[in-house]
């Protein structure tokens, strides 16, 4: 097994602004141009939404070549969306396995803050440990490695001192793949999920006693040890049957899970 504390550093602490009522959780939505329906959702909701912030936790994007890739049309559409938001309430993004190489300055450029991963959340009465979730996949042995493999610096340094339009190209054949797995369904057992005992392990750490991650496309509420449990956020395809897209919405009596289409509603 690998050593949780190698792969999750210790959590940035966070406490939410005094006035703020309600606190958006998004994640996985893996944007790209072949997916024009999801865009146009994530879009109306980004612009829309009645909470004081959203918080992308991670996978925003399919695949994120570099930040050139504002000068293309899609993703600087994209950046947009996420500027335009970040003038009226406060965004921040954790980036995750697919948009790794998206970078803070290139955020803050936009108007966007760096989510770390992890972060803990203090909002109201709630502790919260935030993370994408795929440094605590353990069982996926070879996606560990290359997870280790794509986040030395090295091997970023060689990748963006290819052209761009290499980059777009390998990021499409990342994309190609991925959609490819999809039509093929789960593997017997299911996705990878969460390692149960280094997340408690995690929380343990961290003091708190609930997780809030995505990643594993697993959306829904469960008991990771008694005593500690997470909320899985959803992906987000609205391209595909079947469809789905959802937002985890914090306010202070608690957690409520929302279409997107409703999340600009003020009560």
């Amino acid at each position: 097994m690998i050593a949780v504390d190698s792969v999750l550093p210790p959590a940035a602490v966070w406490r939410k602004p005094e006035a703020w009522a309600k606190i958006d959780f998004i994640s996985d939505l893996h944007l790209c141009e072949t997916q024009p329906r999801t865009f146009e959702a994530w879009a109306h909701y980004m612009r829309g939404t009645s909470a004081d912030a959203v918080l992308i936790l991670g996978d925003l994007f399919e695949f994120w070549p570099g930040s050139d890739a504002v000068q293309l049309d899609f993703e600087g559409h994209c950046m947009q969306v996420l500027a335009d938001t970040a003038r009226d309430r406060h965004v921040a993004l954790m980036v995750g396995n697919r948009d790794f190489l998206i970078t803070a300055d290139l955020l803050q450029d936009h108007g966007v803050h760096l989510l770390a991963d992890p972060t803990l959340l203090h909002a109201w009465q709630h502790a919260l440990l935030l993370t994408h979730g795929d440094a605590l996949c353990l069982a996926d042995l070879p996606y560990q490695q290359f997870r280790a493999w794509v986040r030395n610096p090295q091997t970023q340094r060689d990748f963006l001192a290819r052209p761009l339009a290499e980059r777009v190209k390998m990021g499409a054949g990342v994309r190609h793949a991925s959609e490819a797995g999809r039509r093929q369904g789960p593997p017997p057992g299911g996705w990878a999920d969460l390692d149960a005992d280094a997340a408690v392990d995690c929380l343990r750490r961290a003091g708190v006693q609930r997780m809030v991650h995505g990643h594993t496309h697993r959306p829904g509420d469960s008991v990771l040890a008694p005593g500690f449990d997470r909320l899985v956020l959803s992906d987000w395809d609205l391209d595909d049957p079947p469809s789905r897209a959802e937002v985890l919405r914090l306010q202070r009596n608690g957690f409520v899970r929302l279409d997107p289409r409703h999340a600009d509603r003020r009560g």
